[in-house]
């Protein structure tokens, strides 16, 4: 029987949803609605369309936004001057600095230097800290986005074997301690692979929810997934496609058809983890603004 779809994008709608009725009811008490500033240099095209989307998120469940553009040219302490500035600002809920960032500009650098109470991507080094401390200001949003789908989708983790194949900062490493987590939607026992592991598939094939965030495109392969098994595909990987007009389309890290007809529950790209993403920093925007 092919695998159940679950649908990021049904989901995220329904996690802003939640979102605005919890924003009206906090700018109801008085309250200024909540703001999220976006740092976004260079000319990615990708990013001008991700932090776009951002945008019209924040609008739809009425909280404001701006994007401060920054040209590719931007030196690191202008940067550095506008991450202070916005740190400093009292009616600036979250702090986004969409990355990359141009070549010139210590990615590193700058997220240290965000006050880790408005860093709504949950990436400074102080968030990433109380994350593996089982505290986070704010949880990273692709991480807390993956949770909160298995949530609301009835797959409890707790007592499972989770495999996760990529070790990233920004997915891997904090989904694997979010899933650790002796809590609620969580306490699961967690591998972490990549792409260096010898014999991946034998390690793949133990997990019963197997998350795929490697950035290699259609890199997890039917015979590579327990049968029954929850398959998450974090991956967003471009490829060539002559059939579109584009002549290219996007596919995620798993091998989606064949695997569909192993695993019980799939997630697709596009439509999967991607509107989780957006979904979950309007959840941390908002906690930003109440200061809890």
């Amino acid at each position: 029987m092919p695998a159940r779809i679950i649908d990021g994008i049904a989901i995220a709608a329904a996690v802003r949803a939640d979102v605005a009725v919890e924003v009206a009811a906090y700018v109801a008490t008085g309250a200024r609605a909540p703001h999220l500033s976006v740092i976004l240099a260079g000319d990615d095209p990708a990013s001008h369309v991700y932090v776009s989307h951002k945008g019209r998120a924040c609008e739809e469940v009425g909280m404001t936004s701006e994007t401060i553009a920054m040209p590719a040219t931007v030196t690191q302490d202008e940067v550095l001057a506008e991450v202070a500035r916005l740190n400093a600002d009292p009616n600036v809920s979250g702090i986004l600095v969409q990355m990359p960032l141009p070549k010139q500009v210590d990615e590193l650098t700058v997220m240290r230097a965000l006050d880790a109470r408005k860093d709504v991507d949950g990436l400074s080094p102080e968030n990433l800290g109380l994350l593996l401390q089982g505290d986070p200001f704010h949880p990273p949003a692709t991480p807390s986005g993956v949770l909160e789908m298995l949530r609301r989708e009835g797959i409890d983790p707790a007592g499972k074997r989770v495999v996760i194949v990529g070790r990233s900062v920004l997915v891997g490493r904090p989904l694997a301690m979010l899933l650790a987590n002796k809590a609620p939607g969580a306490n699961a026992t967690v591998t972490i692979a990549h792409t260096g592991t010898s014999d991946l598939a034998a390690v793949t094939r133990e997990a019963d929810i197997l998350v795929a965030a490697m950035g290699r495109a259609r890199a997890i392969t039917a015979d590579m997934v327990k049968p029954g098994a929850v398959v998450i595909d974090v991956g967003m990987n471009q490829i060539e496609d002559a059939t579109r007009k584009s002549g290219r389309r996007l596919v995620g890290d798993v091998d989606y058809g064949p695997v569909s007809e192993v695993a019980s529950a799939i997630t697709p790209v596009p439509g999967g983890v991607g509107p989780m993403t957006i979904a979950m920093l309007l959840v941390n925007t908002l906690r930003a603004a109440r200061g809890s």
